[in-house]
This record gives C-alpha cells, sequence and structure tokens, in this order.
C-alpha cells in the first residue's frame, strides 16, 4: 500500500514539474516574441536598419514596398519549417508557436517606431540588445522564432558550431546581399545590430 501511493505521489509530482516546463516555455515564447516586436519596430524599423535571416528579408520587403513585417516572415519561414516538419520534427514542434506569436507583435507593435527619437548607434545597439534578449530567451527554453533561430538550432546540431556563431553567419550573409540597396551606412550600423544580437543571446544561453 505504501508502494502504490509512493508510486502515484511520484507520477503527480513527475506531472506537476512537466506542467510547469510547459508553462515556463508559454511564458518564455510571449515574452520573447514580444522583445522581439519591441526591438525591430521601436529601434530597428526608424532607421531602416535590418536583423539578418527572415526577419531581414521581411524588413528589406516592408522598407521597399510596404509589405508587413510579421506576416513577410510567416511566409518566408514555411520552407525551413516544411524541412523541420520532414528531418527535425522536434524543432518545428518547439518553434511554430514562437513564429505565429513572433509574427503577431511584429505586425502588432508596429505603431512603435513612431515612439522613440534616438540616434542610429543607439538604437542599434539598443534594438539589438533588445531582440537578444527576446531570442535568447526562447532558446534558453528550447524553443524559438523560427526562421533564421530554426535554421541555426539545425546547423548547430549537425556542426560543432556554436548556435549563436550561426545567428551571426547567417545573418551577416543575409546583410552583405542587401549591402547595394541599403546603402554602407544602414550596412555597417546593422551589422553593429547584429553582433550585439549574437552576443547577448550567447550571454543569455550561458546564463541558463
Amino acid at each position: 500500500m505504501t508502494l502504490k501511493l509512493g508510486h502515484i505521489l511520484r507520477n503527480i509530482w513527475i506531472g506537476r514539474q512537466g506542467d510547469f516546463i510547459n508553462f515556463q516555455k508559454a511564458v518564455a515564447v510571449i515574452v520573447g516574441s514580444f522583445l522581439v516586436g519591441v526591438g525591430i519596430n521601436g529601434f530597428l524599423v526608424p532607421h531602416h536598419l535590418i536583423d539578418g535571416g527572415v526577419i531581414g528579408i521581411a524588413l528589406i520587403l516592408h522598407y521597399f514596398f510596404g509589405f508587413q513585417t510579421g506576416l513577410s516572415m510567416l511566409i518566408l519561414s514555411i520552407p525551413v519549417f516544411l524541412y523541420a516538419w520532414y528531418y527535425e520534427r522536434p524543432f518545428f514542434y518547439s518553434s511554430v508557436h514562437g513564429l505565429l506569436l513572433t509574427s503577431l507583435f511584429m505586425d502588432w507593435l508596429n505603431p512603435l517606431k513612431k515612439v522613440f527619437s534616438l540616434s542610429i548607434l543607439t538604437s542599434s545597439l539598443i534594438g539589438g540588445a533588445i531582440i537578444g534578449m527576446g531570442i535568447g530567451l526562447m532558446l534558453r527554453y528550447e524553443t524559438s522564432s523560427g526562421g533564421t533561430d530554426m535554421l541555426a538550432k539545425i546547423i548547430s546540431k549537425s556542426t560543432s558550431m556554436d548556435i549563436a556563431l550561426a545567428i551571426i553567419v547567417i545573418d551577416t550573409l543575409i546583410i552583405a546581399a542587401a549591402a547595394f540597396t541599403l546603402g554602407i551606412e544602414i550596412f555597417l550600423f546593422s551589422c553593429v545590430t547584429i553582433v550585439i544580437i549574437g552576443l547577448i543571446t550567447s550571454l543569455m544561453k550561458m546564463r541558463k
């Protein structure tokens, strides 16, 4: 009888632990997605700065064609998510909520682009820090905003490259490809933003 009661209590404890972990992940996704939306709209968009990867491409489409950034990010992420669905199913399940919420917050927080009046250097530093905290928080709880984060996780898993370094490499390649259309000043300060994002992401993961 004692053993049976102990087994029941153990199962209850494990169940509660699982519920608490899921709750932590849910909070991480919500807060992380919100931070990414704030960093993008409040600090990058006013100066036409870009992040790298999928978000960077979505921002370029926003600047030149007026497309909604979040919706563009969602559409552009479809190929990566199709790959994850077939070959990295755990990554798909851990990132799909982050992608949807990040896309939502990016479009919902669009009015923030008119709130702050900071220099391009200050915006690149603060924006990079806030976005890095958002991405790092999600990665810390084994989830992400999808797109570049998911691609970086896949690369990190299949190679010895640190995930933060993988994000920097991917993002830099995207920005380098867009340098001719954005101009050298935007290119340089966008690189500053990407480095800050990578550093903060790495620090957030180290503190786990």
